[in-house]
């Protein structure tokens, strides 16, 4: 192939991110210019917002804006690594604690084998974009090729913002924990008090600070060298994993997962508080699985990614949910589930401090290239889309993204960064399931009469399957128990069979995938639509107002600049295709 045909025009390049247009003009490039280009909102809204790429453009024209490529050096182990290191962090035992004393009891174990399965059948739906299109996009550029720019944007510009907030709030958590492993129990006495600020901002971690700048450093400096410090880091902290999973094994007493403490007041049997506490238990814990979506975003520096992805994706899946489920029957052995709080002192610094650089640098080097993608896209700068020819790493976006997110953990408390995380992540795993249906039953990218035959049955099929999600998960959450509200459940998880039985049959799929595709088309994906609705309603309601908060944001930055990045950059590209036409018309002639 002729690489120099990959490579983007001058003219090109300058129109990404508004540097320039159609004719060499920008809708930035006065304030004239930008009064014209807001005025004509209403219509790039309508040209771009739906706009879908294709995934040849994602592959090549729209990859050739980054320069450099990124190296492929990574295979499926280093892929095994980056997704145990992001899944297994710090809050692991705390989270196992409280999901067992308050919901599942010894049953914790049936309620990590649930999230397991859910988080495998959204791995699979991730997996086979990935092998299709390995760019670095990860959710983004999935979105981007199946519902069009504006979907993509509100998600990844959500998902990019929960990882910040996320990022700092686990960098601040890490002062804590190296304070308990030299003896020093208040995290205050390491921080910096500034008087005047108010409460929950007063006061300065250099500890997290320095964390995160270090990782930046790291992620920048090589992908395959960040790849290789995570396995060191993951390797030792599975090690002490397995050594607690031992230890429970070993000295516990198996009376414990069936006897509670307190028999007076406490339920006792493995399944104390039933089927529903079971789930609820496997809401709780679903969020330990959360990481392995960043494994995607590092497909385009993957040997062979047919291979090595699928590998690597869902093959970190099932070791974590396997090493979940033995940590989870070895605590409670351990200990009788009522009286399970707070983990040993061991346990609250030994291993989740290891954890907090796994999941830190895994998280990091995933946001990095989302927004690098972001920055090729055209609907933000295309400085963030540069990658080093010497690192061959995304080296803007790293340094941007570390900076910003050393900024908020330097002064901004924990607890307040905590309440900003988890719903994003959540609706992107929704979205991406409902995207995996809709590219196998929609036509081809160029069927237009194909795409509209199989567009509105595919929609109309995704909804009334998301609104029967939405009513099972309503009923379960607010219905008093007993016999009207188990029959609803059962009429509710009925009507969702059927409507995949039924479209299924009536819809024939218009494309299979060439090298790896989920399995057992739609019902894969569709359990994964209802299990992430089921898991969105257990969320709190500040959570939604948050998330409504970010999306009302990341719209206006859409209509007030990316729209009209985007529509430079798609005028720019149309007029570089152009002159290109004509020079070769010109030879030919000659």
């Amino acid at each position: 192939m002729d690489k120099g045909a990959l490579m983007p025009s001058p003219d090109e390049t300058c129109c990404v991110g508004g540097g320039g247009g159609a004719g060499g003009s920008s809708s930035f490039s006065s304030l004239r210019a930008y009064g014209r280009a807001l005025a004509q909102t209403p219509r790039r809204l309508a040209a771009r917002a739906c706009a879908a790429a294709s995934p040849g453009e994602e592959m090549s024209r729209v990859r050739a804006r980054s320069g450099a490529d990124m190296a492929r050096a990574l295979r499926w182990p280093d892929l095994v690594g980056l997704g145990l290191g992001g899944m297994v962090g710090a809050g692991v035992f705390v989270t196992t604690g409280r999901a067992t004393r308050l919901y599942a009891g010894p049953a914790v174990v049936v309620s990590y084998a649930i999230a397991g399965l859910c988080a495998l059948l959204s791995a699979f739906c991730y997996t086979e974009f990935a092998v299709d299109m390995p760019v670095a996009g990860g959710a983004f550029s999935y979105l981007r090729v199946t519902f069009g720019e504006l979907a993509a944007f509100l998600t990844g510009a959500n998902l990019i913002m929960e990882y910040v907030f996320s990022n700092a709030a686990v960098a601040r958590s890490f002062t804590a924990y190296l304070g308990t492993a030299v003896g020093v129990d208040a995290p205050s006495k390491w921080r910096i008090a500034v008087p005047g600020l108010p409460k929950g901002f007063n006061e300065v971690d250099l500890v997290a600070v320095g964390v995160i700048l270090l990782i930046t450093v790291c992620i920048c400096y090589s992908t395959k060298e960040s790849s290789s410090v995570n396995m060191v880091l993951t390797a030792v902290h599975v090690l002490f994993i397995l050594f607690v999973i031992v230890m429970g094994f070993w000295r516990g007493d198996t009376r414990n997962l069936t006897r509670p403490a307190d028999p007076e007041h406490n339920p006792g049997g493995f399944f104390p508080h039933g089927a529903a506490g079971v789930f609820n238990g496997a809401a709780m814990v679903y969020l330990s699985y959360i990481g392995y979506d960043a494994v995607s975003t590092m497909a385009e520096e993957v040997e062979r990614p047919s291979r090595d992805i699928p590998i690597g994706v869902s093959g970190s899946v099932v070791l974590v949910t396997l090493l979940y489920c033995l940590m989870a029957a070895s605590m409670s052995m351990l200990l009788p589930y009522d009286v399970v709080s707070t983990p040993p002192l061991s346990l609250r610094w030994l291993g989740p401090a290891l954890g907090i650089l796994t999941s830190l640098m895994v998280a990091m080097l995933g946001q990095a290239r989302y927004l690098c993608v972001i920055g090729r896209s055209g609907v933000m700068p295309a400085w963030l889309a540069r990658v080093h020819p010497r690192t061959a790493t995304p080296v803007n976006a790293s340094a941007f993204l570390g900076v910003f997110t050393a900024a908020l953990a330097l002064f901004t408390e924990l607890d307040i960064l905590l309440n900003l995380v988890c719903i994003g992540t959540l609706f992107v795993f929704y979205m991406v399931a409902n995207a995996v249906v809709y590219r196998r039953y929609v036509g081809a990218d160029d069927d237009e009469e194909g795409r509209r035959r199989g567009a509105v049955p595919t929609l109309a099929f995704l909804l009334a399957f998301s609104l029967v999600a939405l009513c099972f998960t309503l009923v379960w959450k607010l219905a008093p128990r007993g016999g009207a509200r188990t029959g609803l459940l059962v009429a509710c998880g009925a009507a969702a069979a059927a409507a995949v039985a039924a479209f299924r049959a009536l819809v024939p799929q218009a494309r299979r995938p060439e090298l790896w595709g989920v399995p057992a088309m739609p019902w894969v994906p569709a359990a994964s639509v209802f299990l992430n609705v089921f898991l969105l309603g257990s969320l709190d309601r500040p959570s939604y107002v948050r998330f409504g908060f970010f999306t009302a944001a990341a719209a206006l930055v859409y209509v007030l600049y990316s729209v009209h990045a985007s529509y430079d950059a798609d005028e720019g590209a149309a007029a570089a295709a152009l002159d290109g036409a004509k020079v070769l018309d010109e030879d030919c002639k000659v």
